[in-house]
Formats: C-alpha cells, sequence, structure tokens
C-alpha cells in the first residue's frame, strides 16, 4: 500500500504567488463593488428621470388631446399623439375618454428582435405606464397612458456593462503583473476610487472623478470609471434637459410661446391667496379676437396664426414685465394684474390694449389685416373669490362687450362700468 507523501513534501506556494492572488481578490472584490455600486445607482438615479420624462409627455400629451377630446375628434387626437411620440422614446400611448372606452391610441411599429428585447428590459427596469388625467375648465375630460419604450436605457445598459467588463479586464491584469510594493501602492488608488463610488452612491456628486495614479493599469481603471461617470452625467443632464423642456411645452402655448391656461390657472390662484393674505385686489382681463374666423377663412390658418403671434407680440409690448399673460386657447387671451391698486386702473390697461392691438397686422405674404379685441374685466374680491370664478365672470363681460360693440370692454355685473 501506497504510503502519503509527508508534509514537508507538500508544494508550497511562493510568496509572489500569494501576492498575485490576494492582489486579485482584492481588486477584484473593491471594483466589482464599486461598479455594482455605481451601476446600480445611475439605474435608480435614471429610473427616476425616465419616470419623471414620462410624467411631463403624458402631461403634455393630455394639454395637446384636451380639445380633440372635447370635441370627439378621434382624427385629431390621434395624429397629435402621434406627432409627438415619434419624436420621444414612447413604446404605446392611449386615450380614454372620461368614461375610461378607448378614444385614440398610438403604438410604435414591430421592430427586430433587438427592439423587441429593449420593451422587454424596459418593461422590467423601467416605471411601468404612466397615467394622467386630461382636465377641461377644471372637469375630467379622459385619461393619457403612456408606455416607455427603452431604448435609450438599453443603450445605457449595454455601454454600463461593457465598461464594467473592461475595468475588471484591467484590473485582472494589473493583478498578475504587481508585486509586494504594487500591493502596497494599489491601496490607496482603489480606496480613492471606492470613495468617488461611495460619494457617487451617497451623494449622487457625478461630477467626481478619480485622479491620475502611477500604476498604468490603475491610472486605465480610473480613465474606465471616469469615462463611465461622464457617461452618467451626460444621461443626467440630457434627462434634466428633456424634462425642462417638455415641462416648458406642458405649461407653454407652441405657437405664440405664451403661458397656457394651466399655467394661467396655477398662478392666478397663488396671486389670489397672497391677496386674500395682504388684502389687495387682483384683475382679470379676459380677451377674444372679434375676427378671427373671418381672417381664418378669408386669408387662411397661416395668416390666422400670424395674426395670433402678432397679438401676443402686441400684448407682451404694453404689459409690464411682471404683469402675466397667457393664451386660453383658440383666439382667446387672459392678463392678470397683480396687485391692483387702483380698480379704475384696470380700465386703462384694457383701453390701452385696446388701443395697441388696432393697428394692422402684416401677413407673412406681405398683405395686411386688422382685427379687433372685446375684452372682460373682472375684480377680485368684488366679482370672484377663485381663480375659475374669476375667469368665467370676466368671459362673461368679454361676451357682453361683443355683443355691445365689437371692439369695446366692459366689466363684469356688479362693478364699476367704463367711463
Amino acid at each position: 500500500m501506497r504510503q502519503p507523501a509527508p508534509p514537508d513534501s507538500l508544494p508550497r506556494p511562493t510568496l509572489q504567488s500569494v501576492l498575485r492572488r490576494a492582489h486579485l481578490r482584492l481588486a477584484f472584490v473593491a471594483v466589482a463593488m464599486a461598479a455594482v455600486s455605481l451601476i446600480v445607482v445611475a439605474v435608480i438615479a435614471l429610473r427616476v428621470y425616465a419616470g419623471n420624462n414620462l410624467n411631463l409627455l403624458a402631461r403634455s400629451l393630455g394639454y395637446t388631446v384636451e380639445a380633440a377630446l372635447v370635441f370627439g375628434d378621434r382624427i385629431a387626437a390621434t395624429e397629435a399623439i402621434g406627432l409627438i411620440a415619434r419624436e420621444e422614446d414612447v413604446a404605446e400611448v392611449v386615450v380614454t375618454d372620461r368614461k375610461g372606452l378607448p378614444f385614440a391610441a398610438w403604438q410604435l411599429p414591430a421592430g427586430s428582435a433587438i427592439g423587441t428585447f429593449e420593451r422587454e428590459v424596459a418593461d422590467i427596469a423601467l416605471p411601468g405606464p404612466v397615467t394622467t388625467l386630461v382636465l377641461h375648465d377644471g372637469i375630467v375630460v379622459g385619461h393619457v397612458e403612456v408606455r416607455g419604450q427603452g431604448h435609450q436605457f438599453f443603450g445605457f445598459l449595454l455601454g454600463g456593462v461593457g465598461g464594467i467588463l473592461a475595468c475588471l479586464a484591467v484590473s485582472v491584469l494589473g493583478a498578475y503583473v504587481s508585486s509586494q510594493r504594487v500591493l502596497r501602492n494599489i491601496v490607496a488608488p482603489l480606496r480613492a476610487l471606492a470613495g468617488v463610488a461611495y460619494a457617487v452612491r451617497r451623494e449622487r456628486a457625478f461630477e467626481q472623478r478619480v485622479k491620475p495614479v502611477a500604476i498604468a493599469e490603475l491610472n486605465q481603471l480610473g480613465d474606465d470609471f471616469n469615462a463611465l461617470l461622464d457617461e452618467f452625467e451626460d444621461w443626467q443632464n440630457n434627462l434634466r434637459e428633456e424634462n425642462s423642456s417638455l415641462e416648458h411645452q406642458a405649461n407653454h402655448d407652441a405657437l405664440t410661446g405664451l403661458p397656457n391656461r394651466v399655467q394661467f390657472e396655477s398662478r392666478l390662484g397663488r396671486a389670489l391667496r397672497e391677496a386674500a393674505e395682504t388684502g389687495q385686489r387682483v384683475a382679470v382681463l379676459y380677451l377674444d379676437c372679434d375676427r378671427f374666423k373671418e381672417i381664418n377663412d378669408c386669408f387662411g390658418h397661416e395668416a390666422g396664426d400670424a395674426v395670433l403671434i402678432g397679438i401676443a407680440a402686441r400684448l407682451r409690448t404694453q404689459l409690464r414685465e411682471a404683469e402675466l399673460v397667457a393664451r386660453l386657447g383658440g383666439d382667446e387671451f387672459a392678463v392678470m394684474l397683480a396687485p391692483m391698486r387702483e380698480a379704475a386702473s384696470a380700465g386703462r390697461i384694457a383701453e390701452g390694449v385696446l388701443a395697441s392691438i388696432a393697428p394692422t397686422i402684416v401677413l407673412p405674404d406681405g398683405r395686411t389685416v386688422t382685427t379687433m379685441m372685446s375684452i372682460g374685466v373682472a375684480l377680485y374680491p368684488d366679482h370672484a373669490c377663485d381663480a375659475i370664478g374669476l375667469l368665467r365672470a370676466a368671459d362673461a363681460a368679454m361676451y357682453r362687450a361683443k355683443r355691445a360693440r365689437p371692439g369695446s370692454w366692459q366689466i363684469a355685473e356688479g362693478g364699476a362700468g367704463p367711463a
């Protein structure tokens, strides 16, 4: 029977191999933990931004299809959501009416197997479909559901995995060629790298970078991490810009650039709350173009758009920067004057607005048209105590002015009339 070899005859690892294995384990664990922490935090951050992006897009789509829902125009709603959705990272948009019945829909056409896989990844990693209410005069007229496509997220995921693999490859290479001195020198750079990853994970400080080091492999590792941080920071900045753009679209009129009804009512509500605390007045001017339909019928919709843009420019010029001018929809505009020291000042401002609208407007083809505005004026707290009531009172006064004499202004019933 063969006897086992004595312990002294067993092969023993050399110090160099032990140091290399220890260095390999240390580098692999540190890099893996740092990279995974960085990727997880970046994915969470991008998921949050993607959710906000979908919310803002849903609000923008809701404002876009509001009129179509009110008038039951399914074709217009389908075309409107298609124009916006094709430019965004969206897989599906569904619009339902107030009863929850399908009204309009848009879906990204079926693509390649990679595109299908991207959507499956998006369904798992990205926030679920976002649903928002579509309001008209404070009444729910429908819902908009938006589902993300995940193309951008999938590209980020592939880039992140590739970057991590490159970092790990550089780490393995550095571990095999290191010595005891390299092992001592490697601790500090790894700690610095882990510190950057920790700062990114805890504080989302994507602007931090790993400093250059003397060892080539670790310097390359730091460069790879810096490249990943550059990508994460770019993604973060791009999402912020997209969110800012979508927020602007959700709160401003696309044709004139003026605040829309949603923003006007919100700011009017805040102004009324401040006025209630200070005891001051707030005035609302409701403006309507008297010849807009005639201009559209005779000169075309491009001429109508030019007239609306011209009216918006004149309103901005006539009124102070602190006074809010908004386009409520169609040929209707509104002005908020806050605070108002004297009720009579609203009438003088209305007369000034009418005078500024009187000159002819030059159309893109060189022709000129003349238009008039009828204005209704309502004051807080004289005619209403909330934003919706104040707008309704000013709207009613505007129609009284239109019936009495187009191109004039009237104050809401219960207040002093024009001089």
